[in-house]
């Protein structure tokens, strides 16, 4: 992997893209800072506690700027790691974002934004599987649905790059699910708690 001085300004640019945090942009005006409300994390899920329409917002805000990222700097006729990377810094950018003291959300709608720019076949697919896995969730009274239903569909995306798209993506893929995994294992340890 090379990464030259263009390649890395384009890295900066990406995480810098990623940083936006729209859920907290979601919450101007209701007089409610979302870190201060359930889970405190500056996503859409806890987003959508609060308000439906403020969700929304979060949810393509948070999937636009991970579209955007690689959009804006990947070209789809040359190495895939470096859509991978772009994407990869749009969710840093989202998990650690300087505008909220290095906190941020979990990745998991940056991390679909970008992969419906780099796969929208099999990013369409997998998103497809997450609203019916986080319908079955709510159905059910699944604990940590949203988490579960994230993830899920992240293990599901990567086996569907393995069936479609060969090795080297799922390789890609494989290590944004356990990136992701890491940033819920609180979710996890909740969803074993009795």
């Amino acid at each position: 992997m090379n990464i030259d001085p263009e390649t890395f300004l384009k890295l900066l640019a990406s995480f810098g893209i990623g940083s936006i945090p729209f859920a907290v942009i979601a919450m101007w005006g209701s007089g409610t800072d979302i870190r201060d409300i359930g889970s405190g994390n500056p996503g859409f899920n806890n987003v959508l506690r609060f308000s439906k329409k403020r969700a929304l917002i979060s949810l393509v805000g948070d999937t636009g700027k991970g579209f955007l990222a690689v959009w804006l700097f990947y070209d789809p006729a040359g190495f895939v790691y470096l859509g991978w990377l772009f994407a990869l810094g749009a969710v840093w950018g989202h998990c650690y974002s300087p505008w909220l003291r290095f906190n941020g959300g979990k990745g998991v709608a940056t991390s679909a934004g970008a992969m419906l720019a780099i796969y929208p076949g099999v990013a369409t697919a997998a998103l497809a599987f997450f609203v019916v896995s986080r319908l079955a969730g709510s159905r059910f009274g699944v604990k940590e649905r949203g988490a579960l239903a994230s993830l899920l569909t992240w293990v599901f995306f990567t086996g569907l790059t393995y069936a479609m798209k060969g090795l080297l993506h799922t390789y890609y893929a494989g290590l944004m699910t356990v990136f992701l995994m890491w940033r819920h294992r609180a979710n996890i340890r909740r969803m074993f708690e009795r």
